[in-house]
């Protein structure tokens, strides 16, 4: 018997999704004397101090059940957020909400649309479910091109993922650009915002944060992993109309996220001196950047979130530099995964670890390694 006959052709054609290398990792293979850790978009400053304390306190519980329905958290978000617990669901990261919204809403033969060039997570989910994907691609500056997805809604559309500021590539659609295409979406498809990096995004004037708007049909994402430094906790939340936040908590994993994600999201919450210093720590990283790729004509995406895009002319030139600075310990990611085998998403790290991708960047420039 061929086994593979077990297995739906969407799961055997499946690309996983392929995680960035770790620190140990390279420890491992390269022994380089420094290591910065550039390339999943984690926060380098690590996370607010009050979370430890928190996490140990919830340790004590650890032989219970977390809370299914994550309502402290919930309360808090809502309160911050200005809207009710009930517009709130709570899951283990991001991605987990996106799996549970392609659960919760498509039959067979239903599609998605979303761009060629954006996260990849989106990506395996659908697929997952066997949702036809339709991606549209980026224009010229790296951008959603929201008309040309507005075009594509067929029938059979049910959802469109726009991730807002844009992973991989930091770009960003504008307010009025939002406005104009939801007035183009029909009510009965569902535009999810994932807005992952939207506190780096805060002080950006045309930057259409999707709460100010009053739509019944989008769903916003937003996660703990990146300004607040909780990745490892896997912990993230959505916020929508009542009618489709009450759908998507059917199809939910009960016990995500666990008890420590819950307490450390809510010390988090409430350090807002540590929020501030990592935006602070990004936009001056991200200026750092900009002199340094412009001294070396590099060229790059102005980006809004807290990595920077760089293009280098082709393929084979970002896979050789990738591979160089790895091996002097500087770990970035190269972004063939997100449809742009060509580019290099640099997360801003801390000023040594800046220091260290400077310096190596210029050896391997004056050695010709790339």
């Amino acid at each position: 018997m061929d086994n593979r006959s077990l297995v739906p052709h969407n799961i055997r054609d499946l690309s996983p999704y392929v995680a960035g290398k770790t620190i140990a990792e390279v420890e491992d293979e390269y022994d380089p004397p420094q290591i910065s850790k550039l390339a999943s978009n984690e926060n380098r400053l690590g996370c607010s101090s009050h979370v430890q304390a928190q996490v140990i306190k919830a340790m004590q519980e650890i032989q219970d059940y977390p809370d299914p329905v994550s309502l402290q958290l919930r309360e808090v978000l809502a309160d911050q957020n200005n809207v009710s617990p009930e517009n709130i669901i709570v899951g283990a990261g991001s991605e987990s909400l996106i799996a549970n919204l392609c659960r919760t809403f498509f039959l067979n033969n239903e599609e998605a649309i979303t761009a060629n060039a954006t996260f990849v997570g989106f990506f395996v989910q659908a697929n997952i479910r066997g949702i036809s994907l339709k991606k549209i691609p980026v224009t010229d500056d790296y951008r959603y091109d929201l008309d040309a997805i507005a075009g594509a809604i067929s029938g059979r559309t049910k959802m469109v993922y726009i991730a807002n500021p844009n992973n991989p590539t930091g770009t960003y659609i504008t307010r009025s650009e939002f406005e104009r295409f939801m007035r183009k979406v029909p009510e009965d498809v569902i535009v999810v915002m994932d807005e992952a990096y939207y506190e780096f995004a805060q002080d950006v004037s045309d930057y259409p944060h999707s709460l100010d708007f009053d739509h019944n049909n989008v769903i916003t994402l937003r996660t703990f992993s990146k300004a607040y430094g909780l990745a490892g906790f896997r912990i993230g939340y959505g916020i929508g109309p009542e009618h489709l936040i009450n759908e998507m908590s059917k199809t939910k994993l009960t016990f995500e996220p666990t008890t420590t994600a819950q307490a450390a999201a809510l010390a988090a919450l409430g350090d807002t001196k540590f929020l501030k210093k990592s935006r602070d720590v990004v936009k001056k990283g991200k200026k750092r950047l900009y002199r340094f790729f412009e001294k070396h004509n590099v060229e790059y995406v102005p980006s809004i979130s807290n990595s920077v895009m760089m293009i280098l002319p082709n393929t084979e030139q970002a896979i050789a530099f990738t591979q160089a600075m790895i091996e002097e310990g500087v770990i970035l990611r190269r972004i063939n995964a997100f449809g742009l085998p060509n580019c290099v998403r640099i997360t801003i790290g801390r000023e040594h670890e800046m220091e260290h991708f400077e310096r190596s960047f210029e050896k391997i420039l004056e050695a010709q390694e790339f």
